[in-house]
């Protein structure tokens, strides 16, 4: 369930020489930190990240399944102490038959939105979050969606120290209501993430999207590595990024790698 263009900008190699005019340092640094914001799923920023996905090698079609996350990330300052961010994930999925029998099918997957309270100033140097998350039906389709409503806990705890950042997110959910005729959703997701944000706000970020079907006993696990690249478009800070995966470990017939590209607008508060 669940983001992170060019690797060697001219910026970079200018401020590797010294040659930066104080303000184009000063920009730098603007975009060094706003790059590091990005990278924290809790910052005080407005995202909009739309995530695209193929991932390929799935059933015994050897099918492919394209699926574009659109992810707004939204906080809300509750009073001086605290703030609500507010995870939303909806996929729109285009997925090829993995079997004969099997069509195609091409519409919206189920929504995942989590709420994260947060206190603002750090616990110990960690920046800690934790709420519920809900599963919300929004499925078109039967090989799209669970037919199931979801809820449980999530959390998040993750450090920041120069240009590194290195966390965890995690949640569990467990089906209560929706078709009967349809598998109970039991699930774990855990997600290690890991980035080095460049002065240029050019990002290297690892990850590893791992999910537990209780279940199917199963563990599914893709590695992610994603190079992004903060620029504006105008007056609008925009993140570009693309990256490939490695399913370590999946279920029979699962997908054996993708890629990974998009686009995050951003509006800082």
């Amino acid at each position: 369930m669940a983001v992170f263009t060019s690797p060697f900008p001219s910026l970079c190699l200018c401020a590797a020489l010294g040659l930066l005019a104080p303000a184009q340092l000063q920009a730098a640094d603007a975009d060094a930190d706003l790059a590091k914001q990005l990278a924290n799923p809790v910052a005080s920023l407005i995202s909009v990240p739309l995530q695209a996905n193929w991932d390929t090698g799935i059933g015994v079609n050897d099918a492919s399944r394209f699926t574009l996350n659109v992810q707004p990330v939204i906080p809300f300052d509750l009073n001086e102490d605290w703030n609500l961010i507010v995870r939303t994930i909806l996929p729109i999925i285009d997925a090829e038959s993995p079997a004969p029998g099997i069509d195609d099918a091409t519409g919206l997957g189920d929504t995942l939105q989590s709420f994260f309270f947060s206190p603002k100033q750090p616990v110990g140097g960690w920046t800690l979050a934790a709420g519920p998350a809900l599963l919300w039906p929004t499925g078109t389709d039967d090989l799209l969606g669970s037919g199931k409503w979801g809820a449980g806990p999530t959390a998040l705890a993750l450090k920041q120290s120069g240009p590194w950042t290195w966390g965890v997110l995690a949640n569990h959910v467990w089906s209560y209501a929706g078709e009967d005729d349809r598998g109970e959703v039991n699930a774990t997701f855990i997600q290690p993430f890991a980035a080095y944000v460049a002065k240029t706000g050019t990002t290297l970020s690892l990850s590893a999207e791992s999910t537990y079907d209780w279940e199917a006993r199963q563990w599914t696990v893709p590695l992610n590595v994603v190079l992004s690249q903060l620029f504006k478009v105008g007056s609008q800070p925009v993140q570009a990024f693309v990256g490939g995966r490695w399913y370590a470990e999946g279920p029979t017939g699962g997908p054996e790698w993708g890629l990974r590209a998009g686009v995050t607008f951003l509006f800082p508060l």
